[in-house]
């Protein structure tokens, strides 16, 4: 088990196996009776190779693997397998009783193993698993694996910010990041897991993580740790040694979170940087690095002088900020919160500088029509680091921990002090925990529409929230189904997903209720915790009593054994039940169960 100190300093290894289990699924099904294999590939650091071996685990597999150093050297890769003077044809020979072959780092083999690899895959009795890096230079005989169509290929794409939340969860134990640090690592990760894990290592080891105060969160702000694995990442600007392109490097880092023009800078420099695609141009002429990682390198990389030379001050982004801050208020008054980019101030947070108060609610009332509670909680404690008592900061605060499923914590966030006209004393009631971003257009009206009761809102709503209170009023599933992805579209993930939990109750189709209680649950996971009327319960009559009983334990966090110990049942009973649970329920693991019960005590949000 993987587990932090109290003092995070000490982290358990390694992490577990998390965030690729479509990806798993689909290796395991390529490697099973009567399938030739496949190909993995992507760009370093992204988990191939931890993923392919979670994929074999507990099989008799064979294992070869490429390396720099040996790509020179007649069937180097095979040299445990196969005799050093075998013919490829005598090398094929002694491999026929090879039933299973892990081939890693397949385009760095040498020719010769290469050409046997292809061999393997034309006869088809050894089943491959084969993985090459995206974007290096690949021997033509394992190209020609997929382009040859002798086996599939899946590219592994970089894990979304949902999976590396799921990742760092999982891989740092107790000891939780708060939500702005994950934006920041999966950011400047980019999807490499090693790189990954290389920085949350090192900032709990040089004690950069420091408690969020009321939370069992950890947050990391300041400076970027230059590690070995940071160092080997970001050689492409770190090691450049013209003093033109290095001053232009620096420039831009120090530049960040604000683009410079392009006649601020060396031209010709820049097009060198341009053609090594280490920075990139856009359509305006301003000028950015290519990574996220690379200016805060170079910033840490950089002597004092240099840095009281290039350095901005936080008080220079204040009208960029300003700006910031009127774009994500339009963004919410259109009805419009899909992703946009707002990096001035994840870069004050991340330096470690206070944002105002204003602009802090705004990024939660944001935040928290996304979906994204956890998030919104971490703006509004932002907002009030330097303003403990800003209403706008304590109201966002407390309207994510309702629409969490905890009314106590956001009551007791307010003091039972009224704000606004005395609105927000009334937050345990349905009404109260309506989302302010509409309340422009909607008023409490669309609130009443989430909580099930359409005809409080009749003729009070426009555009696709009075088609949300239409469908339900007409028991439309199909419409509620329109309406959800409607909802998505513009970013309103909660709302989408309490759409479609409400379709599965309006759907006659069991089908039809099962798909859209899939697509329920799928955006609910992306809600960072949500637990509001429409999520809870969703449909759980479709089990017997005992899976009820069963998913409602496992639910709360048992494990199998416990719940087995706990109803004095086998634990493989326990996991037969739980599998015939997940088959009904439209689930995949444990991690869909919360929004899949009833909820007893929870109160409306």
């Amino acid at each position: 088990m993987t587990t932090w100190e109290r003092d995070t300093k000490t982290l358990e290894l390694p992490w577990p196996f998390t965030g690729r289990e479509d990806e798993l699924d689909l290796v395991r099904g390529a490697l099973a009776a009567g399938r030739h294999g496949i190909v993995i590939t992507g760009p370093a650091g992204c988990g191939k190779t931890r993923l392919v071996t979670e994929a074999v685990r507990g099989t008799d597999c064979a294992r070869v693997a490429g390396t720099p150093e040996t790509r020179r050297i007649r069937f180097a890769a095979f040299a445990h397998l196969v005799p050093e003077t075998a013919s490829l044809h005598g090398a094929f020979q002694h491999l026929s009783g090879v039933r299973l072959l892990l081939v890693d780092d397949a385009h760095l083999l040498d020719d010769a193993s290469a050409a046997l690899v292809h061999q393997l895959a034309v006869q088809g009795r050894t089943r491959l698993l084969v993985v090459t890096t995206e974007g290096a230079p690949v021997p033509g005989a394992v190209a020609r694996l997929w382009t040859g169509e002798l086996l599939p290929r899946l590219t592994l794409e970089p894990l979304p910010r949902e999976e590396t939340a799921r990742v760092l969860a999982d891989g740092t134990g107790a000891a939780a990041l708060d939500p702005l640090t994950v934006n920041r690592l999966h950011r400047l990760c980019q999807g490499d897991l090693r790189l990954l894990r290389d920085l949350v290592d090192a900032v709990r080891e040089r004690g950069q993580l420091t408690r969020v105060p009321d939370s069992d969160e950890w947050a990391w702000r300041g400076p970027v740790p230059i590690t070995p694995t940071v160092r080997e990442r970001t050689a492409p600007v770190l090691d450049r040694t013209g003093p033109e392109e290095r001053e232009t490097l620096d420039r831009l880092a120090f530049a960040e979170p604000l683009p410079l023009d392009l006649d601020d800078l060396d031209l010709r420099a820049l097009e060198h940087l341009e053609a090594d695609a280490v920075v990139r141009v856009d359509d305006q002429g301003a000028v950015r690095l290519a990574h996220p990682l690379h200016g805060p390198v170079l910033r840490a990389a950089a002597g004092r002088l240099r840095a009281r030379r290039l350095s901005r001050t936080p008080d220079q982004c204040g009208p960029a900020l300003d700006a910031e801050r009127a774009a994500l208020a339009r963004r919410i008054e259109g009805a419009d919160v899909r992703a946009t980019p707002a990096p001035v101030g994840e870069w004050l947070v991340a330096e470690g500088v206070p944002v105002p108060a204003g602009y802090a609610a705004v990024r939660a009332r944001f935040a928290r029509l996304r979906g994204e509670l956890r998030e919104a909680a971490a703006w509004a404690r932002e907002g009030l680091r330097d303003g403990a008592g800003d209403p706008p900061c304590r109201l966002e605060l407390a309207l994510a921990a309702a629409q969490s499923g905890d009314p106590t914590a956001a009551h007791k966030i307010l003091g039972g002090r009224p704000h606004g006209g005395g609105a927000v004393t009334r937050l345990t009631t349905a009404r109260d925990a309506a989302d302010r971003a509409v309340e422009a257009m909607t008023g409490d009206a669309y609130d009443a529409v989430r909580s099930g009761s359409p005809e409080l809102a009749e003729g009070r709503l426009t555009g696709v929230f009075a088609a949300h209170a239409d469908a339900l009023a007409q028991g439309d599933g199909p419409a509620l189904d329109r309406v959800a992805e409607q909802l998505e579209e513009r970013g309103f993930l909660l709302f989408a997903a309490e759409a479609h939990a409400q379709a599965v109750r309006a759907h006659r189709d069991p089908r039809a209720a099962r798909t859209a209680r899939t697509r329920a649950v799928a955006l609910a996971r992306r809600c960072q915790g949500a637990r509001t009327p429409a999520l809870s319960g969703l449909v759980l009559g479709e089990l017997t009593a005992r899976q009820r009983q069963i998913v409602t334990l496992a639910a709360a966090g048992l494990s199998n054994r416990q719940i087995a110990e706990k109803l004095t049942l086998s634990v493989r009973t326990v996991g037969n039940h739980l599998y015939s649970a997940y088959a009904r329920l439209g689930a995949s693991d444990r991690g869909a169960l919360p929004w899949l019960v009833e909820l007893p005590d929870a109160q409306p949000a």
